[in-house]
């Protein structure tokens, strides 16, 4: 069976209509979004549309629980804080209520998929880790895999190891029986990873036991300019240009 997993898609729909393209390629059995569907990007509700028309599976990430929680949204940062307003007021009453009715967890397949940090956070971040942090994070789930996003940086922790992804686009990852893996698909809307100007996602085959990671072109221009029509902070399209 083959499993797409996405994340941090922030509204940006040219860059998820990219991915979804090229997942029809990769004949896959089902989608799996990480949360962040929403927040600066400038299409929150047509990316809302589009995860439902494609029957894709989501969990709740940090900007949807900001819609939700008043107290999380005073402290995130202010370029945050205004691209969820405009993004609110550019939703529908029933694109709002799915973002909120998102569930924070999702145990499938034997893998846990989270937004930010096993087990359950929406809002903590795993970057860089010491061996004495992941080994206890390990300790908190019983699943061999765990999916997360939050960073917007592709990764793959095999045990204590950690894989840069960008070596391993398009190369199958083999999964090893004996190990646990801690894997982000990078972004799709809004990468932080050095080529901020493709749409990051991966493959799990579970038959084969892979993962591969994939990095897809897209019309990042329609994207900017509709940030820049729509008033949002700069630095939202400016860092879709690096």
């Amino acid at each position: 069976m083959k499993i797409a997993v996405i994340a941090d898609i922030h509204a940006n729909h040219a860059a998820l209509q990219a991915v979804l393209i090229d997942i029809k390629k990769q004949e896959v059995h089902e989608i799996i979004s990480l949360g962040d569907n929403i927040g600066y990007g400038p299409d929150p509700e047509q990316v809302v549309n589009e995860l439902l028309t494609n029957k894709v599976i989501s969990i709740m990430g940090n900007h949807e629980y900001g819609l939700l929680s008043d107290s999380y949204f005073k402290k995130l940062n202010p370029s945050p804080q205004k691209s969820l307003l405009i993004n609110r007021k550019l939703m529908s009453e029933a694109g709002l209520a799915y973002c909120l009715g998102l569930p924070p967890l999702l145990l499938s397949h034997n893998a846990r998929f989270v937004h930010g940090c096993p087990p359950k956070s929406l809002t903590s971040y795993l970057y860089e880790v010491s061996q004495f942090k992941l080994e206890k994070l390990y300790t908190g789930f019983k699943e061999p895999i765990c999916f997360h996003g939050h960073t917007h940086t592709p990764t793959l922790f095999e045990g204590t190891v950690r894989y840069d992804a960008t070596t391993l686009y398009n190369a199958p990852h083999m999964i090893q029986s004996n190990k646990k893996y801690l894997i982000n698909p990078g972004s799709v809307g809004q990468p932080r990873d050095g080529e901020n100007n493709r749409a990051k996602y991966l493959i799990w085959d579970t038959e084969k036991a892979t993962i591969t990671f994939l990095a897809v072109k897209y019309n990042v221009a329609t994207t900017v300019e509709r940030l820049r029509n729509l008033k949002f902070p700069d630095f939202n399209s400016e860092r879709l240009l690096l």
